[in-house]
């Protein structure tokens, strides 16, 4: 996997997703290049439902392989604001686009919370490479 894209500009946890901000209190979701390439051919995806709440490091959603079924955490605390309804009839966004058209869903987060700060306690893309070369 020495293709790996890794866009500098997001975030990413040591569970494989990418957390992108997309607003002053939400940010979009979203598996690796990495993991989708450790997935293969993704078949099916289990989206959390609008409104529902996301606790971080607790699995919120699943991506689903001819390989496997892979848990999806949430890289913080919030509620899902929007899913990617286009997942439901093309799952295989996820391999072909992970970090467009193959994202999971929007979290937003309390008004009180700092969502920067928050976001810099995640990984940076040098951080995701290390995890990813051990």
């Amino acid at each position: 996997m020495t293709d790996t894209q890794i866009p500098e500009e997001l975030r990413y946890t040591k569970e494989h997703e990418w957390i992108r901000k997309t607003g002053s209190l939400t940010v979009r979701v979203g598996v690796t290049d990495y993991a989708q390439q450790a997935l293969n051919d993704v078949v099916f995806v289990q989206l959390p439902e609008v409104d529902s709440e996301v606790e971080e490091n607790e699995s919120f959603a699943e991506v689903e392989s001819h390989k496997s079924v892979s848990d999806i955490y949430g890289p913080l605390n919030g509620t899902v604001s929007a899913v990617n309804d286009a997942l439901e009839a093309s799952p295989e966004l996820v391999n072909s686009d992970p970090y467009g058209d193959g994202w999971l869903c929007e979290i937003t987060v309390a008004d009180d919370v700092d969502l920067d700060a928050v976001l810099g306690d995640l990984l940076d893309a040098a951080g995701y490479r290390a995890v990813i070369s051990d």
